[in-house]
């Protein structure tokens, strides 16, 4: 075996020229210019960015009970072909992931995927499964130090999504005080259930949508768009801010999944400046569409949380500005065409993929080029730098998290994305790795592309 060289490429990071020597055991010899080359493999870098592998802090493979939608295998395919080499995966598969048998039984199926690390969430519905989690994280058996190792934290779903794993209300302060007693990261699901149950009896009862979350002047499938009344943005408001004060008062360590609302990261922002343990990620889809898409995506642009206005997408830019937000995260959720497509629109499941597609939508802001096709750049949109996206896709989740990942540093594992920064292609389902085939982004053009993965430990 040789030893390989990547040659004047750009650390993405700092924005410096370099050289990076890897030894044949996949250890990183050497960062300098002009490093050692004698019997290396030499790869020219030049005018090639260097990233670590990138993590995702949210996302549904699948796998066990749903393989029809994706795989473990399929889906971190995908995630490697986006330059994403750690994912943490969400409870709602079939079985939930609410049991040790069933940690284990994922902590077994991820084995077999190469060069991808998944790490699971645990999901806590009910009393059992905090009884369960307690023993997971203070188990001295090697095995139960083992599944620990691949659990990433605690999800709780606030109100029904797709699995309906919506938390039992009356344990819910005992959920927050454990994870504040046992140190584990809490990451949360935030509407509430009985504002959305009245939101969708009133856009039921009234036959059509009058919010002010529905695109202006649009004509659009009223019972598409619909979606986004059903799920108000006082609905994620209202359960962010319950949720603060819920850590606020235990202490524990509170994540906040895929906001998507203006008030909502009002409200982390407020309690930063408190300097309480909130923090938040925010999804593509929330900053690349908005409810103006429904007439081009239809069921195809329906998740939960839902598509809101382009004043929300503006917000979360500004927040991505101004270090509000501490990651960004897909929320990868593959369904099949079929299920997107048939049937009664509403009753289409929820979810989008995006793991692959990710880094590219990124990587064409930080050549200020926003790849909406239709519409322009956002009133606030963030001028992306590429140490951004380092911060955003790596080393905030992989702190966060407690992750153990490692960034491009001598003496560590070499696990690092090729990219040419001015490539142009155009986004489309087919070409995808993800099992579903499609993209809510099909058509998109974008430049940046990942040229070359290289993972060697």
């Amino acid at each position: 075996m040789k030893k390989t060289l990547l040659r004047g490429g750009t650390l993405a990071e700092t924005g410096k020229k370099t050289d990076v020597l890897i030894g044949i055991t996949g250890e990183i010899e050497q960062i300098k210019p002009g490093a050692d080359h004698k019997d290396a493999e030499i790869v020219d870098c030049s005018g090639k960015l260097l990233f670590p592998l990138l993590i995702d802090c949210h996302v549904h493979f699948r796998e066990p009970g749903l393989e029809h939608k994706a795989t473990m295998e399929t889906e971190a395919a995908s995630a490697l072909a986006g330059g994403i080499g750690l994912v943490c995966e969400m409870p709602n598969t079939i079985p939930p992931t609410v049991t040790v048998a069933a940690l284990a039984d994922k902590v077994r199926r991820a084995a077999s995927v190469d060069q991808c690390d998944l790490r699971f969430y645990f999901g806590v519905t009910e009393a059992i499964h905090l009884q369960t989690l307690r023993d997971l994280w203070t188990g001295e058996s090697m095995e139960l130090k083992r599944l620990k190792h691949h659990c990433c934290g605690v999800k709780l779903y606030l109100d029904h999504s797709t699995g309906d794993q919506k938390v039992d209300g009356g344990i819910l302060e005992e959920i927050f005080t454990a994870c504040a007693e046992l140190k584990i990261p809490l990451i949360a699901h935030c509407e509430d259930s009985e504002m959305n149950a009245a939101a969708k009896k009133a856009v039921e009862t009234s036959g059509h949508s009058a919010s002010s979350s529905l695109p202006r002047g649009a004509h659009v499938s009223l019972s598409v768009s619909a979606h986004s009344a059903m799920r108000p943005p006082e609905s994620e408001e209202k359960s962010i801010r319950e949720a603060i004060a819920m850590a606020k008062k235990t202490g524990a360590a509170l994540h906040i999944a895929h906001l998507s609302t203006s008030k909502g990261l009002a409200l982390v922002r407020a309690a930063k400046k408190e300097n309480l343990p909130i923090t938040c990620e925010v999804a593509p889809h929330h900053l690349f569409l908005t409810v103006d898409d429904y007439p081009t995506l239809g069921t195809l642009g329906k998740m939960n949380p839902p598509l809101r206005t382009p004043e929300d997408r503006d917000a979360l830019w500004a927040g991505i500005a101004d270090g509000t937000v501490d990651c960004i995260a897909t929320d990868h959720a593959p369904h099949t065409l079929e299920e997107k497509k048939t049937g009664d629109p509403l009753s289409a499941p929820s979810g989008v993929p995006g793991v692959e597609t990710m880094l590219p939508l990124l990587l064409s802001c930080t050549a200020k080029k926003f790849p909406h096709p239709n519409y322009p750049l956002p009133t606030n949109h963030y001028p992306l730098t590429f140490s951004d996206i380092v911060r955003l896709c790596f080393a905030n989740p992989n702190r966060i998290f407690s992750l153990g990942a490692h960034d491009i540093k001598e003496k560590k594992p070499a696990r690092i994305v090729i990219i040419d920064p001015n490539t142009e292609w155009v986004l489309e389902g087919k070409n995808l790795k993800s099992k579903c085939g499609w993209t809510p982004f099909e058509g998109w053009k974008v430049t940046g592309k990942v040229e070359r993965i290289i993972c060697k430990g």
